[in-house]
């Protein structure tokens, strides 16, 4: 499990799996990416149905997450002209992405990682990366390790 504030392969299938059961349940097929603390990826699933052009976006949306250490929705607002990080988003290859799906993994107060989704609507991705958040969360908990 969690170990050296760094997210294992194991917390990120955890973290898939929460993901995936909230895209299930809400109807949308999602592709789902996590990431470690630097936005490496760590793993990928793209559900059946999930759209193509969504790997390389919910990538990206983990990928911010975890290197910015904040919400790509929280981009997409300090984005827009006239903001201090008006822009951003052209930068590093435009790897940097302002739409909303992305969430840095918090433990213990320290980002350990990101999640990314993509193929709804921000709403929707936001909500299943929350899921998938709260899942290796609840299980961090109850790990007796």
């Amino acid at each position: 499990m969690l170990t050296i504030k760094r997210l294992s392969l194991a917390d990120a299938r955890i973290l898939i799996e929460g993901a995936r059961k909230k895209a299930e349940d809400i109807g949308v097929p999602m592709c789902i990416a996590v990431t470690d603390e630097s936005g490496q990826l760590i793993a990928f699933e793209r559900m059946d149905g999930g759209k193509i052009t969504s790997t390389i976006i919910a990538q990206d949306k983990a990928y911010t997450a975890a290197g910015a250490k904040r919400t790509t929705e929280s981009y997409g607002i300090a984005s827009q002209p006239g903001s201090a990080a008006y822009g951003i988003n052209t930068a590093i290859g435009g790897r940097l992405t302002i739409v909303g799906g992305g969430l840095p993994v918090v433990v213990d107060g320290d980002v350990v990682g990101g999640i990314g989704l993509s193929s709804g609507t921000p709403a929707q991705d936001t909500e299943c990366a929350q899921a998938g958040i709260d899942h290796l969360l609840r299980s961090v908990a109850t790990d007796p390790a």
